[in-house]
C-alpha cells in the first residue's frame, strides 16, 4: 500500500481535456479548447518535411537552431525595436505552456508570491503552488476587464517575487493599454520583482490596436520572461513550437531548468519553422485573418440569447448567459454539449476559487462553416 502526498492535491484534469472529451463523446461541435479545425499551410509542411530529408532528425542545440533564434531577433526589433541576443537571450521551447513552466521554476521557491490577474490561463497557479509558492490573485471585472493597479499595489508584500501578465488575455480577449504598462512600470521601480509576460497571442489583436509587449519598454524587458507560441501563430497547437525571451541574466538561469526538463525541442520543425518564415507575410496575414472570424461569429452570434462581451484580441468569444439560465457555469457547459451539441469552456475554471459569474469562452479559430453550424445549434437555446 503506497501513501501517495500529491503536491496538487486539489487539481484534476483540466477542463480543456474534459470539454474536448465531452464534445467527441457526444460527436458535438468542439468551440471549447483553442485549436483550428482547418489545414495547416501546405508550404509549412512541405518545408517541415524537406528538414527531415536533409537529415535535421537528431538533437537540436539546447537553446534552439540558430537560425530560428535570429530570425525571431530580428522580428521583435521589427516590431517593437528591441535587441535580443539569439546566443544568450533567445531559447526555442516545447510550446508555451512548458516556456511558462520552466520561466516560473526558474525563480520561485517556497514562500514566494505571485501575483496573477484572474480569469488566469490555467497553467499558472498550479506551476506556483508545485513550487510551494503563495498564488496572490486579483480579480478582473466583466465585461471590459480592466487592471485597477492601486489595488494591484495593496497586493504586494515583501515576498512579492513576481507579476504574470497575459496579453491578448486568454480567456477574455483583452488587451493592456499603453497606461497599464506606465502603471506596471511605477510599480515595479525599484523593486527586485519579476515580469512573465505570456505573449502567445501577440499578433492576434483587432481593431488597429498596437500590442504593448514588455519589449517595448526596457524598464520592464530588464526583469521580465517574454514567452510566445509558434502554435498560435502558424495554426499548429499541436506541434507545441513556442519561445521564451529575457535579459542574458535571466535566461541563463532559464536554461538551466530548460536543459534538464525537455533539454531541446523538435529539430526538423525548428528548421522547417526558420525556412518557412523568410517566404511568408504571416506577421501582417495573421490579425486580418482572426479579425474576420472574431467579426463573423460576432455577427452570428447575435442571433442567439447571450450577451457578447467585448473581443479584442486572442481567438476567444466570451458570452454572458445571464438572460438564459441561472445554471452554474459547469452545468450549463455540460448542458450545451448533451442536449445543444456545442462545447464550450466555464470561465470559473480560469479561477483559483469559487467563482462563477455565468460566463463562457467560445473559440473562434475555426472553419466558418463550423462556426455557422454551432451558432445554428445555439439559437436554439
Amino acid at each position: 500500500m503506497i501513501n501517495i502526498n500529491s503536491k496538487l492535491p486539489t487539481v484534476g484534469t483540466t477542463v480543456f481535456t474534459v470539454m474536448s472529451k465531452l464534445a467527441a463523446d457526444y460527436q458535438a461541435i468542439n468551440l471549447s479548447q483553442g485549436f483550428p479545425d482547418y489545414a495547416t499551410d501546405e508550404k509549412l509542411i512541405a518545408a517541415i518535411n524537406q528538414a527531415m530529408k536533409n537529415g535535421f532528425n537528431q538533437y537540436a542545440p539546447m537553446a534552439g537552431y540558430l537560425p530560428l533564434r535570429e530570425q525571431i531577433a530580428d522580428k521583435i526589433e521589427r516590431f517593437y525595436n528591441a535587441k535580443y541576443n539569439p546566443e544568450t537571450e533567445i531559447t526555442i521551447t516545447a510550446g508555451g505552456t512548458q516556456a511558462i513552466f520552466t520561466a516560473i521554476n526558474t525563480f520561485i521557491s517556497a514562500g514566494d508570491e505571485v501575483i496573477i490577474f484572474e480569469p488566469a490561463y490555467d497553467c499558472y497557479a498550479p506551476t506556483v503552488k508545485l513550487l510551494g509558492g503563495l498564488v496572490k490573485p486579483f480579480e478582473l471585472q466583466a465585461p471590459d476587464y480592466k487592471i485597477d493597479w492601486e489595488m494591484v499595489k495593496k497586493l504586494f508584500t515583501a515576498n512579492t517575487k513576481m507579476i504574470i501578465i497575459n496579453s491578448p488575455h486568454n480567456p477574455t480577449g483583452s488587451i493592456l493599454k499603453k497606461e497599464d504598462i506606465d502603471a506596471l512600470i511605477k510599480l515595479t521601480k525599484d523593486t527586485d520583482i519579476l515580469i512573465l509576460s505570456d505573449e502567445v497571442y501577440e499578433h492576434i489583436i483587432f481593431d488597429g490596436e498596437q500590442h504593448q509587449s514588455v519589449a517595448l519598454y526596457p524598464e520592464l524587458a530588464d526583469r521580465s520572461f517574454i514567452v510566445a507560441s509558434f502554435g498560435k501563430l502558424l495554426h499548429t497547437t499541436g506541434w507545441k513550437m513556442g519561445y521564451c525571451l529575457a535579459p542574458a541574466k535571466l535566461m541563463a538561469e532559464f536554461r538551466k531548468i530548460h536543459q534538464f526538463n525537455v533539454f531541446s525541442v523538435n529539430s526538423a520543425m525548428q528548421v522547417g519553422i526558420a525556412n518557412y518564415l523568410k517566404s511568408t507575410n504571416i506577421y501582417q496575414e495573421i490579425p486580418i485573418f482572426f479579425q474576420q472570424k472574431r467579426d463573423f461569429f460576432q455577427q452570428l452570434l447575435k442571433e442567439t440569447k447571450f450577451t457578447l462581451l467585448p473581443c479584442k484580441g486572442s481567438y476567444f468569444q466570451c458570452v454572458s448567459y445571464k438572460g438564459i439560465s441561472a445554471d452554474k457555469d459547469t452545468d450549463f457547459a455540460k448542458k450545451l454539449v448533451t442536449e445543444f451539441g456545442v462545447a464550450a469552456i466555464p470561465v470559473s475554471a480560469f479561477y483559483t476559487k469559487n467563482v462563477d459569474h455565468q460566463i463562457l469562452r467560445f473559440c473562434f479559430a475555426k472553419e466558418n462553416g463550423t462556426l455557422e453550424k454551432a451558432v445554428e445549434k445555439l439559437t436554439k437555446l
